[in-house]
């Protein structure tokens, strides 16, 4: 049993070293102080001795060798392209859409001259109740860019060590957010959407603790070198497009909005939402109920009762939960051999609707 627990423990090792061997842009000084790790464990393999440091150190440098340290994507700068992906995923907020296409002109016109875009840049920051689109923008921004997305949750984020990581030393440590989104990418220069950013820890010590470490990673004097206590090393994190979110600015520190651009995003109005539920939200989730636009027909004079059945809302994201409701009551009745097309109509609306 020693003997097989041996074999696996070389067999182990023989692999990290491969893969650290083979890491591209792995930092030198890094990259030995791996090999130094990887020949303390191949002692502790020829001793025999399985200790808790061994799955440390193992998975530490599983971590450190995830980390994509040259990997990038290539921004596609095309201003008319960025207009089409705009208008095709959000109707009206011709506002917003008008700062954004004029801060991506900024990006593309820095870039076409060879300067450090995202350097003279402020963060674009979306600021609006929920439901009114700021996801949704952050990620028209990565397509129109042609680069990774990944969502940070900040109400999540109850202490620092969720956004910095926990030093190696401590038992179940971890990277931090920001590290984690990097591997979860595969590339150096995603956009990160830290959304929410004001409901970071509700604790005044803690959040103040929260908006210094955001500071740091929104900085570009200060980010080319960020430091995450798992990694303790530092990663340079320039390439990636941050945008942040907000429900209101209340609690964001001082500091933190002057490194930020605000957006206001308005709410909308019912004649929008109707556009929206019926030619951007509907099809989609159609699709995803695995409906076709025969099967659930809506008499064209009842989307107002489904925009606002219940009263009025800011956003769209009860619209939407609506609209998902009413398919799978459709997909479940033709499932069943119930029927084959549903039509929505003033008498049968309310069976449909959620209750």
């Amino acid at each position: 049993m020693v003997i097989e627990s041996q074999q696996y423990m070389f067999e182990e090792l023989q692999v990290l070293s491969d893969k650290v061997n083979k890491t591209e842009g792995l930092p030198e000084d890094l990259k030995n102080r791996m090999i130094q790790m990887l020949q303390r464990l191949e002692r502790m393999a020829k001793l025999g001795h399985y200790a808790s440091e061994f799955d440390t150190l193992s998975r530490y440098i599983e971590t450190v060798i995830s980390i994509p340290w040259v990997a990038k994507t290539t921004d596609k700068l095309d201003l008319e392209m960025t207009r089409q992906m705009l208008d095709k995923n959000h109707h009206g907020m011709e506002y917003v859409k008008e700062r954004v296409l004029e801060y991506m002109s900024t990006l593309i016109l820095l870039k076409q001259r060879g300067k450090d875009a995202l350097a003279k840049t402020p963060v674009l920051l979306f600021v609006g109740l929920q439901g009114v689109g700021k996801t949704t923008l952050a990620i028209s921004m990565a397509e129109a860019l042609d680069r990774k997305f990944v969502r940070i949750a900040m109400g999540g984020i109850g202490s620092s060590y969720e956004l910095r990581g926990r030093s190696k030393a401590f038992p179940e440590s971890e990277p931090g957010q920001i590290i984690k989104a990097l591997i979860k990418t595969g590339v150096k220069n995603p956009l990160i959407l830290l959304d929410e950013i004001e409901k970071a820890s509700g604790e005044q010590g803690l959040r103040m603790d929260i908006m210094a470490i955001l500071l740091e990673i929104l900085d570009p004097n200060q980010n080319i070198a960020f430091r995450d206590h798992y990694i303790d090393y530092p990663i340079d994190l320039s390439d990636v497009l941050f945008v942040c979110s907000a429900n209101n600015t209340g609690t964001i520190s001082t500091a933190l909005m002057d490194r930020m651009e605000l957006i206001k995003m308005p709410s909308y109005t019912d004649q929008e939402k109707l556009v929206i539920a019926r030619d951007y939200l509907m099809p989609k989730i159609l699709e995803r109920a695995g409906l076709t636009e025969e099967e659930l027909v809506i008499e064209p004079d009842l989307w107002p009762g489904i925009v606002r059945p219940f009263g009025y809302d800011s956003g769209i994201r009860s619209l939407g939960r609506t609209l998902e409701s009413i398919c799978r009551k459709v997909a479940k009745e033709i499932v069943e051999g119930k029927t084959k097309q549903v039509y929505l109509t003033a008498d049968n609306l309310k069976y449909y609707l959620p209750k």
